[in-house]
């Protein structure tokens, strides 16, 4: 009788916890559908707003250099894309829904621009982890090969400046806060909602450390740390303390590294002065 209470118990807190969920959600869908009707409303008001101020006010640029690769900023008008193509940009990241969206796909492809599409809803939201890492592999894509991309929503200051900052921290190493002062002192009216700098801040912890690697894909690194304990009985002045590239080999990597240690360091009883460079040293 008591185990068969317990389970009743037990059955009682799982239905109030999905009754907590499910008002939990509702309440969240409601949230996004008063925003998205309050975006759609002021979106035009607010456009021509913009576009008031950026012709009656010299610092209030439609869009702001980031990076040598980098532009963020305001929606683009269709007459914007051949300016943007002359900038060197080949690539360009929508964070808008459709309704706020000026420039079709086509339009950028007739002039060679990539363009990728993360629809987001205005003021309060923020992409996803997922969409966050797509647009920061776009953006990087299009660096490596001496493009730059161009990352917008409608003012240029929440949405897309939430793109910006974690490509910062992916790829510039930056801590968050670093990132936000830095694309502050390019574009002064970014302005982030709790739930970007929120987003911001879970990509910093998430993304993945950056591991230690040689120069080059078929060398090993010695370092002066490599080298402790391996000095002979001679003057460290008298032992040349460059560090040695050398190149790979089919055996073991800590085989290969010792290898090379011993043969670029003369370790004998004997002590005579060294003369010339240290000698490249290969591993066997």
């Amino acid at each position: 009788m008591k185990i068969e209470e317990l389970d009743d118990v037990e059955c009682d807190q799982d239905q109030i916890d999905t009754v907590d969920s499910k008002q939990m959600m509702v309440k969240v869908d409601a949230k996004r559908a008063l925003v998205g009707a309050g975006a759609r409303i002021l979106f035009y008001p607010t456009l021509l707003y913009n576009v008031f101020r950026n012709k009656i006010q010299s610092e209030f640029r439609w869009w702001d250099e980031i990076d040598q690769y980098l532009l963020l900023g305001a929606v683009p008008f269709p007459k914007d894309v051949p300016r943007l193509k002359q900038l060197g940009v080949g690539g360009v990241i929508t964070l808008n829904e459709p309704y706020e969206t000026l420039v079709p796909s086509s339009l950028y492809h007739a002039h060679g621009i990539e363009h990728l599409v993360i629809p987001t809803r205005d003021y309060l939201f923020a992409p996803s982890f997922v969409n966050i890492s797509q647009a920061v592999d776009f953006i990087h894509k299009n660096a490596s090969c001496g493009a730059t991309t161009y990352v917008h929503c409608k003012a240029g200051r929440g949405r897309s400046t939430t793109i910006v900052l974690c490509y910062l921290v992916e790829y510039k190493h930056m801590s968050p806060m670093t990132a936000l002062e830095y694309v502050r002192s390019r574009r002064p009216r970014v302005l982030l909602a709790p739930s970007q700098w929120k987003a911001v801040q879970e990509y910093s912890r998430r993304r993945p450390p950056p591991t230690a690697h040689s120069p080059s894909r078929d060398a090993v690194l010695i370092t002066k740390a490599d080298l402790e304990g391996y000095h002979s009985a001679c003057d460290d002045d008298a032992i040349g303390k460059e560090l040695a590239i050398v190149s790979r080999t089919k055996t073991r990597p800590m085989m290969a590294r010792l290898s090379c240690l011993f043969a670029s360091l003369k370790v004998s009883g004997v002590c005579g002065p060294a003369t010339g460079r240290m000698p490249e040293a290969r591993a066997c």
